[in-house]
């Protein structure tokens, strides 16, 4: 909380100056008047960003402690600093030659090469129309009021805490508008319900796209865990996303002597993810959108964490690089090189923070051993399903059927990584798996790897909705592959694959068909699909019916 005081002495001092009401633009030349004398800050200390006020809503739970306290850089100046010298002084790609975004008025590719969007058409098909049950405040991860109530308290009570007996209006404008007008990651929060991460054609969701994209970033940290480097990086609104740098070009293929758990987390990969699952229909992976990002302007600059901005080096090629503290590939060996600083990445919107929307972590029941020789129980026993049909929670409920989604859409991606899963917490048993973490996908176009379709096969259990879709992908007039590259378009890293990976999911989508279709021959359709479409629910019926 006393991260906060800084934002709000200047909202307080501002209203006093007569210049009332809820200032949002970032001033770089203000300082914060506060109730201690502060001294003169450095020149490199003028860099460092402000810390953001609203950053209760974001999910800071993994964020390093290194990042805790401000670091000061006050003994570097340019004389001795070599990345500042070199900077470039304007950046080589320049906004307007960006691709448009997902719903940018000005101008985003919404066609085919055909002429005619199979996109639009697909959203326009019955099965992308199927309403949602009537939502009450249970099925709500935020009660909208109850929410903005809270922020006020808490602010508020930072403002008497430190006897700022001050004009409060400022503070309280900044909740005073229709939710219009709250920034685009807190109406993507306030969207979360029981049975979706956000509506199919939400109109925040394409401007918070777009903000992950133009949003100016003030501040980056290190996100600790993980075997790979991620950085948290912070936006002018006070939004954040988990940003994953490029490690490896669009055609190169993971080893085929790479064990699964070893392989490189990639940037494209996140992205294609999001628009599969939106495709799909599912709507559980978080906005994910591609950047080309300065490293020395966006990321070193702003950092205020010294542990990575000092494995920031020049490379003999003089391209920027650094690699950061990880668990693997944080080395010079490994390091992460611009051109001559800028790099791809890949920026997923963060979820609601754990104090306010706690998340309950599941084992995967067909989770991979992650052993270089031994196999997993559900590898060696044909009949592993029978015993997780009898294990909570996958023994009533949705459960089991959303394993079952999971299951197909990462075949489809050919993702062997996924060891646990999430749930919000409110919603209990019955609510939707959030598909998190799919940087391990589209490693291998030229392989099939059928044993991520092992807990379809054994348990013979898909939702009515899902197999209707899945048919409806596969038609000539649709085409999976054609959907994803016309998607993909919108990004702005277009291409995000290449043509072998789109091609393969036409491929990997024809194989999931084929396991269904063996599974109705051998159960009957009945006990193999289960209707979600009308009637008699899923929700009402257990996974272990005959």
């Amino acid at each position: 909380m006393i991260d906060l005081l800084p934002k709000l002495e200047k909202r307080a001092a501002g209203a006093g100056s007569g210049d009332g009401g809820c200032q949002c633009a970032h001033h770089p030349g203000g300082e914060a008047q506060g109730w201690g004398k502060q001294r003169a800050r450095t020149a490199a200390e003028a860099s460092w960003p402000n810390k953001h006020t609203l950053r209760i809503l974001q999910d800071f739970s993994n964020e390093p402690s290194s990042n805790l306290t401000s670091h000061s850089l006050e003994k570097i100046t340019d004389r001795a600093d070599p990345l500042r010298r070199m900077r470039p002084k304007k950046d080589p790609v320049k906004a307007e030659e960006h691709k448009p975004l997902i719903g940018d008025s000005s101008g985003s590719r919404t066609v085919s090469a055909r002429g005619v969007s199979r996109l639009s058409a697909l959203f326009e098909h019955p099965l992308y129309k199927l309403d949602l049950p009537p939502l009450t405040d249970d099925d709500t991860l935020f009660n909208c009021n109850h929410l903005l109530y809270t922020l006020k308290i808490i602010l508020i009570g930072i403002f008497l805490l430190h006897n700022f007996w001050l004009n409060l209006s400022p503070l309280l404008s900044l909740f005073s508008g229709t939710m219009k007008s709250y920034p685009n990651w807190l109406r993507f929060h306030i969207g979360i319900n029981r049975y979706e991460l956000y509506a199919r054609h939400s109109p925040a969701l394409d401007a918070l796209l777009k903000d992950l994209v133009t949003q100016r970033i003030t501040s980056v940290a290190m996100k600790s865990g993980g075997t790979q480097l991620k950085l948290i990086m912070t936006f002018q609104n006070y939004g954040q996303a988990l940003f994953k740098p490029m490690k490896q070009t669009r055609e190169q293929e993971t080893p085929p002597d790479f064990f699964y758990f070893s392989d490189f987390e990639r940037h494209n990969a996140e992205i294609a993810a999001f628009h599969l699952d939106r495709i799909l229909d599912f709507r559980r992976v978080p906005p994910v959108a591609g950047r080309l990002v300065n490293m020395t302007r966006e990321i070193r600059d702003v950092t205020r964490d010294k542990k990575l901005w000092r494995t920031f080096f020049i490379s003999p090629a003089n391209n920027v690089c650094f690699y950061g503290e990880c668990s693997y590939y944080c080395s010079t060996e490994h390091a992460l090189c611009g051109k001559p600083d800028q790099i791809e990445g890949s920026l997923a919107a963060f979820l609601p923070d754990l104090n306010l929307a706690k998340r309950k972590t599941w084992r995967n029941p067909w989770r991979r051993s992650y052993h270089k020789r031994k196999k997993a129980e559900w590898e060696v026993d044909p009949d592993y399903c029978d015993e997780v049909k009898q294990t909570p929670p996958y023994d009533h409920g949705t459960r089991l059927l959303d394993i079952m989604d999971m299951t197909i859409f990462d075949f489809l991606m050919g993702n062997m990584d996924r060891h646990h899963y999430e749930t919000f917490e409110k919603f209990g048993n019955e609510t939707f798996i959030i598909h998190l973490d799919n940087g391990r996908g589209f490693g291998k176009h030229s392989h099939d790897e059928l044993s991520i379709l092992v807990p379809l096969s054994q348990c013979c259990r898909v939702r009515k909705s899902t197999y209707l879709r899945l048919q409806l992908l596969a038609k000539e007039e649709y085409q999976l592959s054609s959907l994803m590259e016309e998607s993909l378009l919108r990004d702005r890293l277009s291409p995000v694959l290449i043509q072998p990976h789109l091609q393969a999911m036409d491929r990997r989508l024809r194989l999931v068909l084929q396991v269904l279709a063996g599974c109705v021959e051998k159960e009957g359709y009945v006990n193999v699909v289960e209707e979600d479409l009308g009637g008699e629910t899923a929700t009402h019926r257990s996974p272990g019916h005959r």
